[in-house]
């Protein structure tokens, strides 16, 4: 797998429209993808995936430069159920189909039915005439991040839950990462940031940003529950080695100030029996580090927050070459994530060899 800062052919996206994620019927939500979508074209092309019932709509709101498929989804988050894409030494491009199970299944009950979700990896696939790899393991693109060189990072509370794969050992999951990525090397940290839906996905938490750097995210209030997690976390990479043997270089970059669901924003949404409730006072898992690096830029969310400008400085130091493209983001964060969450990247192949080259970071 490719780290996501090297030359990508597009992007994928999914229609937000579930009225028991989204508020108010959807609509705040839509906008924020609509922006999400126009920034990243900028820099490469985007493919929108939208429900049947909902593509006039999507068509007229999105810009004419954004491609729109119908592609049934059951929620938006095609980071975990849409595909994951690899390349192999010939610079083919091939995608791992994972078993989507919604973050936890019936046990967890996030929503039901899923089986929309489950058919978005192997549709993207067959639009895209690329081979598929159907993986044996309950997995979601953004529960880890690779650095393109043969190291992944994840999460103990995510991957090792009992949600996903309760038959299978740790050594058993590590073996299925190697068999379908192509990584050498796994760091494990412990936990993800307090209160995230996902049990713990790491793209809120940490990512590469270039091989033997990492973001990770950050709190200096230590009675915020947020500071133990970091800290482990930090404690956890200081300690790590990548596959070729080097220390971890770490930047924090500050979370936004502690962000809760009001009572407008909860009474927007639906109340129905095969989703779970979002009600008001709930803490949202706010993060910089859930941002999207594309062809030279790098899309990152905001909050009107005073943390916001300090964490696109430092994106800008840290992707020295890139555009820095902050977008407010507080409706995707409503629904659960964020805009790494609702992108995946669909790396360069042979039909573009200088490309395979090249790297924006």
């Amino acid at each position: 797998m490719p780290a996501e800062w090297q030359p990508h052919a597009g992007c994928w996206m999914l229609w937000p429209e579930r009225r028991d994620t989204w508020r108010n019927g959807g609509k705040p939500a839509q906008q924020a993808f609509v922006e999400v979508a126009r920034e990243i074209s900028r820099f490469e092309p985007v493919t929108m995936g939208v429900n049947p019932e909902q593509f006039r709509n999507a068509r007229a709101l999105l810009p004419p430069q954004i491609r729109v498929l119908e592609l049934s989804s059951n929620d938006a988050w095609i980071r975990d159920s849409g595909a994951t894409f690899v390349v192999n030494d010939a610079g083919e491009v091939r995608g791992v189909d994972w078993i989507f199970n919604a973050w936890g299944g019936l046990e967890k009950m996030m929503y039901f039915p899923w089986d929309l979700d489950e058919q978005v990896a192997p549709k993207m696939l067959e639009i895209e005439a690329l081979d598929r790899y159907r993986a044996p393991l309950v997995l979601e693109g953004g529960s880890f991040h690779v650095d393109g060189e043969g190291t992944l990072i994840t999460t103990e509370q995510c991957l090792l839950h009992p949600n996903r794969n309760p038959t299978l050992s740790r050594a058993e999951i590590e073996q299925r990462l190697r068999d379908y990525l192509g990584i050498k090397h796994i760091i494990w940290l412990k936990r993800g940031v307090f209160e995230d839906e996902t049990d713990g996905h790491v793209d809120n938490l940490c990512c590469f940003v270039r091989p033997g750097v990492v973001a990770l995210t950050w709190t200096d209030d230590r009675k915020d529950p947020q500071y133990e997690r970091s800290a482990e976390a930090y404690d956890r990479l200081r300690s790590a080695r990548d596959v070729k043997g080097r220390r971890l270089e770490i930047h924090k970059i500050h979370q936004p100030e502690p962000m809760y669901m009001t009572g407008e924003e909860a009474a927007g949404l639906d109340i129905v029996d095969t989703a779970i409730s979002r009600p008001e006072g709930e803490r949202l898992a706010g993060s910089y580090i859930n941002f999207y690096i594309a062809n030279g830029g790098v899309v990152a969310p905001q909050f009107d927050d005073p943390h916001d400008r300090p964490a696109l400085q430092t994106l800008a130091d840290l992707f020295p070459n890139a555009q820095i493209i902050g977008v407010y983001a507080r409706e995707i964060l409503l629904g659960g994530g964020n805009i790494h969450c609702i992108t995946q990247q669909q790396p360069a192949g042979s039909d573009n060899p200088q490309a395979l080259e090249r790297s924006y970071v």
